[in-house]
């Protein structure tokens, strides 16, 4: 309930750009109640590098992930709700993407694109409450849901080799369930190249127990490793 007041007493705040002002200045007040109202929605975040040029804004060179770390690595005690703090991030920071700390207040179930929207259509057909989703262009989708918390016995609740941490990113090609100690990039942010974080369905929507999604999402995802299985080893066509 406290999730859902939060979330009602942004939504009756004043828009900027009510005038129908589509410059620079409107986009950046557009992105930034986009962040405000994931704040009011509670979901903790912190500043995150953005692209620069052909590499990232923390100039480390060959960063291995241009605009898709924290800028801090002190980011998980960082990372608030607190709108005040918020906004003196945004415009200190205009071009930072932001990130999302996982495990307090939500959990992520990251799956490969093309998984992530044939598990949505059999999530939505069935009416299941699907909850926030968001898309990372060009290659993975989002599920927002409510976090596992800390489970007494964590083994019998779900092997661990599930849960990704931003270290261990790529040992789960497939299905990267963030919880603690992890964190996803949020909406609105920028990516290398024309790539983009966006809302699909918006931080506003209640965010459903991950238990009620996870059976589409993994048989989702393994009905993909199998196709792409069969793509890797499927004979080069004559005349290539």
């Amino acid at each position: 309930m406290e999730r859902k007041s939060r979330f009602s007493q942004w939504l009756r705040r004043p828009r900027s750009g009510a005038g129908g002002d589509t410059g620079p200045g409107a986009a950046q007040a557009a992105r930034e109640e986009l962040l405000l109202a994931a704040a009011a929605a509670g979901f903790p975040m912190a500043p995150a590098a953005h692209p620069s040029g052909y590499g990232c804004s923390c100039e480390r060179i060959g960063c291995p992930t241009p605009g898709r770390h924290p800028v801090s690595f002190a980011w998980q005690t960082l990372a608030t709700t607190d709108a005040e703090k918020v906004t003196k991030w945004l415009r200190s920071q205009p071009e930072a993407n932001f990130v999302t700390a996982t495990g307090i207040a939500h959990d992520v179930l990251d799956v490969p694109a093309e998984a992530g929207r044939q598990a949505l259509d059999r999530l939505l057909a069935a009416g299941v409450d699907v909850g926030p989703v968001a898309t990372v262009d060009p290659d993975r989708m989002l599920f927002f849901t409510a976090t596992r918390g800390t489970p007494d016995d964590e083994d019998e609740w779900w092997p661990c080799e599930l849960d990704c941490h931003p270290e261990t990113m790529d040992e789960h090609p497939g299905l990267r369930w963030h919880c603690r100690g992890s964190y996803v990039l949020l909406p609105p942010s920028q990516l290398p190249g024309d790539g983009r974080v966006q809302w699909l369905r918006g931080a506003e929507r209640p965010l459903p127990d991950p238990l009620t999604l996870l059976e589409a999402l993994t048989d989702a995802c393994a009905q993909y490793a199998d196709g792409r299985s069969d793509h890797e080893h499927a004979p080069w066509p004559i005349g290539h």
